[in-house]
C-alpha cells in the first residue's frame, strides 16, 4: 500500500495539519507513558490534562468545551478496525507513525465498508493533526524504524468510556460500542462483541514511509 503524508493535499479530506499549536509540554510528559508489544488506549491522563498544552487545546482546537487527552501506545501492523465520532480528533504523533483511514461516507447501506478504499498517511514525529468527525479511523501502525508508537489523543470529555445505556441491535445502534464511538471492525480481529463489517483485506502496513 502506497503511504501518504499529512502534508499532502490527499490528506485534505480526511483533516487537517494543526500549525503553532504549544506541544512541547505534552510531549514531554508522554516520554513516561509504557511502550508496549500490545495496543493501549488510556482516554484520560491527569498528568497530561493539567498541562498549559491542554488548556489551549481545549479553547483553540474544541472551542472550550471539556477535553479528555489520553494515549494511544503500542506496536500495530493491521487495519483490524474502524471508528469514527461525532466530533473530530485532535492527535499528536510523539513518534514517527502510519494512521489508515477512510470515508464515513463510504460506509454501506448495510454499515459495512470496502477496505479497498482504505488510505494511508505517515505522520512525522511532533505533528498535531485533527482527524474530522466523518474520518474513519482506528489504531496507529507503526512506521520503519520504530519500536512501536506513541500517540496522543484528544477528545471531548467521556468519549471512549463504558457506556452507560444499553446500545441498540438494529442499524447504525449497533456500531456503538462506548461513549460517542462507533465501530467497525474485521473479523480477523477477534474483536468480541463488536459487529463485523469491514469486507476485504485486512490491511496490513509494510512499514515504509516517504521521509
Amino acid at each position: 500500500m502506497q503511504i501518504q503524508n499529512v502534508n499532502d493535499d490527499s490528506f485534505k479530506k480526511y483533516g487537517k495539519v494543526l500549525k503553532g499549536y504549544s506541544v512541547n509540554g505534552i510531549l514531554k510528559e508522554m516520554e513516561h507513558t509504557p511502550m508496549t508489544k500490545d495496543v493501549v488506549y488510556v482516554p484520560s491522563v491527569e498528568e497530561l490534562e493539567v498541562l498549559a498544552d491542554a488548556e489551549e487545546m481545549k479553547n483553540r482546537g474544541f472551542g472550550g468545551i471539556p477535553i479528555q487527552i489520553g494515549y494511544c501506545n503500542g506496536d500495530n501492523k493491521k487495519l483490524n478496525g474502524l471508528e469514527y465520532h461525532r466530533s473530530s480528533e485532535i492527535n499528536v504523533a510523539v513518534s514517527d507513525l502510519v494512521l489508515l483511514l477512510g470515508l464515513e461516507q463510504d460506509i454501506e447501506a448495510d454499515h459495512t465498508y470496502d477496505t479497498s478504499k482504505v488510505e494511508a498517511f505517515f505522520v512525522p514525529a511532533g505533528t498535531a493533526i485533527e482527524v474530522y468527525a466523518t474520518t474513519l479511523h482506528y489504531a496507529p501502525c507503526t512506521a520503519e524504524g520504530e519500536a512501536g508508537f506513541r500517540c496522543v489523543v484528544v477528545l471531548p470529555k467521556d468519549t471512549n468510556t463504558e457506556l452507560n445505556f444499553p446500545a441498540g441491535t438494529e442499524g447504525e445502534d449497533k456500531l456503538i460500542t462506548a461513549k460517542n464511538k462507533w465501530l467497525i471492525v474485521h473479523e480477523e480481529a477477534g474483536i468480541e462483541g463488536a459487529f463485523c463489517g469491514l469486507k476485504g483485506e485486512n490491511i496490513e502496513i509494510n512499514r515504509k514511509d516517504p521521509r
